[in-house]
């Protein structure tokens, strides 16, 4: 009977390599990118009035990425704006909040917003058509895009609806009451 050990250890030792290798280069790939783009503002930390304050729409889910404008697949780095994270997508009168666990919360204010709108996916989250909410808008002097995957499907249209009349220019519904007594009380 052979003994194999030998060569199993070696084509052990050599994958622990190359996975090790591997890992590098994407590291250092990733550093270099966050060197490039060391000139793209930071975006704006959320106000304290608006964590406060009821949001007009609201819903949890999934921050993707913040791409270099209509480019999908050129992911912004730095400011933490690269690393996806569950988040909560709020929109207020002056704008929209992202609030990131794990990751710096950030603010879109209204006079900076684009355009908002459907799509299947941004660099590295590919989804059904429509299942992602892309806000593009202006940080510093870049246009840049957002996307945001809402945990569920209902959540997405009051969320365009609401950044759509922000983009517009218009001021959106305010959010509906709700009342803990029935009409007929």
């Amino acid at each position: 009977m052979n003994d194999y050990s030998a060569e199993y250890t070696l084509i052990g030792i050599l994958t622990a390599i190359g996975l090790a290798v591997v890992l590098l280069l994407m590291w250092w790939g990733w550093r270099n990118r966050k060197r490039r783009q060391q000139d793209i503002a930071a975006p704006l930390p959320v106000p304290a009035g608006i964590l406060e304050s009821e949001p007009l729409a609201a819903a949890e889910g999934m921050y993707v990425a913040t791409v270099r404008g209509q480019d999908y697949l050129d992911r912004i780095a730095v400011h933490g704006l690269g690393l996806r994270t569950n988040a909560r997508l709020e929109v207020h009168r002056s704008g929209v909040a992202l609030l990131r666990e794990g990751g710096t919360n950030l603010f879109i204010p209204q006079a900076d917003l684009r355009q908002v709108r459907l799509d299947s996916g941004m660099s590295g989250k590919f989804v059904e058509k429509g299942g992602l909410l892309v806000v593009s808008w202006t940080l510093g002097d870049r246009e840049v895009s957002t996307g945001f995957r809402t945990r569920a499907a209902d959540d997405r249209d009051p969320l365009l609806t609401a950044v759509q009349a922000l983009v517009d220019g218009e001021s959106p519904a305010a959010p509906k009451a709700t009342s803990a007594s029935s009409p007929d009380a």
